[in-house]
């Protein structure tokens, strides 16, 4: 199951009962690893934006919550890791979170980023 940017909104927010109550039990399940789930870079970086710009979620509750979502036992991501760690770094960094995926995957990768963002740059320098 690839799960939307809504499903993730509606679980975290409990603003609308009705879908609420559905993504609930589905999350229930991956929670569990009775049913699985990937959560994709692009919908986790949805997410974050609107969670951010549009609720108003402070960072810190953002990448918490994303975080424990990111480790139930039926999300499959073979990249889990890299997000978790992009999540750690816009938690602790002034800096854009697809910046932060940017520098996780390079660090996963061994790989160099090319940027003439200098403050990208020098964080993914310390990585």
């Amino acid at each position: 199951m690839l799960i939307d940017t809504n499903y993730i909104l509606r679980y975290i927010l409990e603003d609308n009962e009705e879908q609420y109550n559905k993504v609930e039990m589905i999350f229930n399940e991956i929670e569990v690893n009775s049913k699985k789930a990937t959560i994709l870079e692009s919908v986790l970086a949805e997410c974050v934006y609107v969670l951010s710009s549009f609720y108003k979620v402070n960072k810190n509750e953002i990448c918490e919550t994303l975080i424990e979502l990111l480790n139930y036992k039926g999300i499959n991501n073979r990249d889990k890791k890299e997000l978790i760690f992009a999540l750690e770094l816009f938690d602790q960094n002034s800096i854009a979170f697809v910046d932060c995926i940017l520098i996780s995957k390079a660090k996963n990768e061994g790989a160099i980023i090319g940027s003439f963002d200098k403050r990208l740059i020098k964080l993914a320098a310390k990585g």
